[in-house]
């Protein structure tokens, strides 16, 4: 019987490549996408259909959650269009305002629930701690404490391991990893704000061209504006 790993697939770069490397482990794939009202709600999604598409991964196998709270909560410029998205700067210290609230708490035990129902013994996620916007709940720890939980929490017979396995890459080694494995990453999606074309403004923007950048690679998806001044 072949082994099965819930993806937690937002559609950016990060989550692509994730599914990636579970694929290229000899997992098949159940893919888990977000809707939380961010503002690039539709092009995420439209991302998630067609890495899944471009895997070949059943209609059973595809999970898209509705988490209207997270949007009613507010609090992060990704939800709220009354905070602004400040210019991208990948070495801003501190909790960015594009972090939603202990939203990876909400994924990871959707990504649970359904793991269990589907009798998957793996979960993935595109976690980055090293080279990311600095959110807390991408952190190793927490993924770790969580993993903990979601095995206290469960039947006795359900085994899940938590695999993160981006989490200390630069993103110009997410880049290589990426391209070594043939991932979509022409399909992916990563701006906070563009959904025709990327901002080149956000931080995700400038996390990602960044690291095509050290990787000496073209960007494939389309943007509106590249910022000069990345630092290498």
């Amino acid at each position: 019987m072949a082994k099965l790993a819930v993806v937690s697939l937002s559609g950016g770069m990060d989550s692509c490549v994730a599914a990636a490397i579970a694929k290229a482990e000899g997992y098949e794939l159940a893919l888990l996408h977000a809707d939380y009202g961010q503002r690039t709600q539709e092009r995420e999604k439209q991302a998630f259909r067609d890495i899944a598409d471009f895997y070949g991964v059943p209609a059973a196998r595809r999970l898209v959650i509705g988490f209207d709270t997270l949007k009613a909560i507010g609090g992060s410029a990704l939800t709220d269009a009354s905070i602004a998205l400040p210019e991208g700067d990948p070495e801003r210290q501190g909790v960015p305002v594009s972090y939603v609230p202990f939203r990876n708490a909400h994924l990871l035990a959707t990504c649970v629930s359904w793991a269990e129902v589907l009798g998957a013994t793996a979960i993935f996620v595109g976690f980055v701690e090293e080279d990311s916007s600095g959110y807390p709940d991408c952190r190793e720890a927490f993924l770790k404490s969580f993993e903990q939980t979601a095995n206290l929490g469960t039947k006795p017979e359900t085994r899940l391991a938590f695999h993160a396995p981006l989490l200390h890459l630069r993103k110009s080694g997410i880049v290589r990893k990426g391209l070594e494995l043939d991932a979509p990453l022409h399909l992916s999606w990563s701006c906070y704000q563009g959904e025709r074309e990327a901002c080149g403004h956000c931080d995700s923007c400038h996390l990602r061209l960044r690291g095509f950048m050290e990787a000496g690679f073209p960007d494939p998806i389309p943007y509106a504006f590249i910022p000069d001044n990345l630092k290498i």
